[in-house]
């Protein structure tokens, strides 16, 4: 038997809040380590700090095509989970632009 699209809706929005947990559970796990490294204090254009984290995933992964995609700007489709939204990787919790500033 085929479920009713109001299940379907339900299990959806239930898969997307589970998503959006675990998104953020990862990007304060990162937010935290990427404080305690010293980055809230260092004065960084959001798209240069990303392109770093780019770098770094590429050799945790093992991949040759981090740099390239880190130079370029351009990433594989998929490869952006945060749909642009880079501030929450950055340091979730405390705005990224404001978080070395006193």
């Amino acid at each position: 038997m085929k479920k009713p699209s109001s299940k379907i809706r339900e299990e959806i929005a239930r898969l997307q809040d589970q998503l959006k947990a675990a998104e953020t559970r990862e990007a304060e796990r990162i937010g935290r380590i990427a404080l305690k490294a010293g980055l809230g204090e260092i004065e960084i254009e959001e798209a240069a700090l990303q392109a770093a984290f780019e770098d770094i995933a590429g050799r945790f992964r093992g991949g040759q095509g981090a740099t390239t995609r880190a130079a370029t700007g351009r990433r594989n489709a998929g490869d952006d989970r945060t749909g642009g939204d880079t501030s929450a990787a950055v340091a979730p919790g405390a705005d990224a632009g404001d978080a070395g500033e006193a």
